[in-house]
């Protein structure tokens, strides 16, 4: 089935086996009631890596039910962290999410080379579904949040991200708009020289599973106009599925201007590990915080 709006997700969610999400250091309510939403909503099971007496006050505060969750004591953050990720790595978790732990503490949890949950050469990155009431279908993009300057190897394993979330989406052929600041082949600016590159892999089965078009502005990426304006012929031009940035502030910028201005919604996930990790803030909306699950629970092997 073919994902077409985000909320589609629980749905597919609730008719497959459910997958155990793991909580690092779930002390908080932000956590809590997120996980407890995604029980209730049939999407996932629930582990919470955290103090107990904590994680039971939490509950009791918020009139939730803590025997829906498996709860795994471990009082200190770091450690609490690790524990889950190796919960993981004991098979007796599909997804992590990050509790209260702080970033820095949980992403080094996950890449730490000896316990972690990092293969051998991978590339950890950042894949964000967005749905723009402006725009006919979810857009996948990335990176939006971990990879400053992505390198071109970077830039390859990044696409190939976005591919294997359209996959997990239904879109069996999606479209990579490889964006840089104009369609034009300017050879003095590496992105549109990379976006080149990346496209005639795409041409030659080097990467699979997609079509891929690049330099592209913006605008000939996902307005059919502009590109029929500006004689653009491409399967990709005005009807992307997937979009990659050339730095994090291009893609940070877009993906907040849809947010905040453009009234979206998205969910987001990170992807290079073992299984997909949440990676959620307080600021995110409560159904952002859901859909950022959904997604996560539907990539989950």
């Amino acid at each position: 089935m073919k994902v077409d709006k985000l909320d589609q997700l629980f749905d597919i969610l609730r008719s497959k086996a459910k997958k155990r999400l793991v909580a690092a250091y779930a002390n908080d309510a932000h956590t809590i009631e997120a996980v407890s939403m995604a029980i209730d909503m049939g999407i996932v099971d629930g582990t919470l890596v955290g103090d107990e007496a904590t994680i039971k006050k939490v509950c009791a505060e918020h009139n939730i039910n803590p025997s829906k969750f498996q709860i795994v004591q471990e009082a200190d953050e770091m450690k609490a962290a690790s524990k889950a990720v190796d919960l993981i790595n004991k098979g007796e978790g599909a997804v992590l999410m990050k509790g209260l732990v702080s970033t820095d503490k949980y992403m080094r949890a996950i890449l730490n080379k000896e316990t972690g949950l990092l293969p051998p050469k991978a590339v950890l990155s950042h894949v964000t579904v967005v749905q723009v009431p402006t725009y006919h279908k979810l857009l996948i993009v990335g990176d939006v949040a971990i990879i400053p300057a992505p390198d071109f190897s970077q830039k390859v394993a990044i696409t190939n991200y976005l591919i294997n979330t359209a996959h997990s989406l239904g879109i069996e052929q999606p479209k990579v708009a490889v964006l840089a600041a104009t369609e034009q082949m300017m050879a003095g600016m590496p992105a549109c020289v990379e976006a080149a590159m990346l496209s005639k892999m795409a041409d030659r089965g080097q990467i699979k599973g997609a079509i891929i078009d690049g330099p592209l502005a913006l605008d000939v990426a996902i307005d059919q106009e502009s590109a029929q304006i500006k004689k653009l012929t491409g399967q990709v031009a005005g009807d992307a599925d997937c979009i990659m940035f050339p730095n994090i502030e291009s893609g940070n910028v877009f993906f907040k201007t849809c947010t905040k201005l453009a009234g979206g919604e998205l969910g987001a996930m990170v992807v290079g590990a073992k299984v997909p990790c949440v990676l959620t803030s307080r600021g995110d909306s409560v159904q952002s915080k859901m859909y950022s699950i959904a997604l996560a629970a539907n990539a989950a092997k």
